[in-house]
């Protein structure tokens, strides 16, 4: 009886500590923006970090995303963001890495941009250390998504993901297929070897080998929406509406 008790005691100690950092999110509209805060904390359990691929610890954030409440499509197509979007639960989604292949490096990758290959992180996702939610931790401790959850795939209703800079919705739907490819061939510089999706360059937009656009997404019912695909580019990498540049702010 007295180790039932000790079992017992320490189960509620260790659940108490597993949800100690609880989600906080807020969604708020500002006149011509709308703007999601959190405190950064997933609305599910995060794997652990720091870990064996992924040195950094997670830590609480103050972040706020601000987009456009009335989106409206462009005359731009604007690319190169790296936080693609924001969860409905104020997690950033940021699905490319900060590292590219370099020959000096000793790990064989560094920040240096000069090869032109950058690593994309879903080709082998452990060696970043992300976990079952395809998410991992930066070195400032914040949380972010690279791809959906796992979960998900076995979903067969379409969800409302998040938003985008340009205040478009993110959906997951399995009706929904990348037109992002990957080419054919040797790659013309080192590393060189097959496009074998490593990088990002191992993949082009193939237009209308999917049901998707270049920026994965579609007007569905006269409004334009992006989607999220189990396949790459996972998320919308490029956008058609006006952005707010400033859509993550940390405080």
């Amino acid at each position: 009886m007295h180790t039932l008790r000790y079992i017992a005691y320490w189960f509620i100690i260790l659940t108490l500590s597993a949800n100690a950092q609880q989600n906080f999110n807020n969604i708020e509209v500002r006149g011509p923006q709308t703007c999601i805060s959190s405190n950064g904390v997933p609305d599910h359990k995060i794997g652990k970090f720091p870990n064996r691929a992924n040195p950094n610890k997670f830590k609480e954030q103050k972040l706020t995303f601000c987009f456009p409440t009335v989106p409206r499509l462009s005359d731009n197509v604007t690319w190169n963001l790296m936080t693609v979007g924001v969860s409905i639960t104020g997690i950033p989604i940021r699905p490319y890495t900060a590292e590219y292949f370099d020959i000096n490096a000793k790990r064989g990758f560094s920040k240096n941009p000069e090869s032109g290959w950058r690593k994309q992180a879903m080709h082998n996702p452990r060696s970043l250390g992300i976990d079952s939610h395809n998410g991992h931790v930066d070195k400032s401790g914040l949380y972010h998504y690279h791809s959906i959850s796992k979960n998900l795939d076995a979903t067969k209703e379409d969800i409302l993901l998040g938003y985008t800079p340009d205040g478009f919705k993110i959906v997951f739907s399995t009706k929904m297929t990348s037109s992002w490819q990957l080419k054919s061939g040797i790659r013309s510089s080192p590393p060189g070897g097959i496009h074998d999706g490593q990088f990002e360059e191992d993949f082009e937009y193939r237009a209308q080998t999917g049901s998707l656009d270049e920026c994965n997404g579609k007007e569905i019912n006269g409004i334009y929406t992006y989607f999220a695909t189990s396949s790459y580019p996972f998320f919308p990498r490029c956008f058609k509406g006006e952005v707010n540049l400033s859509f993550l702010k940390r405080n």
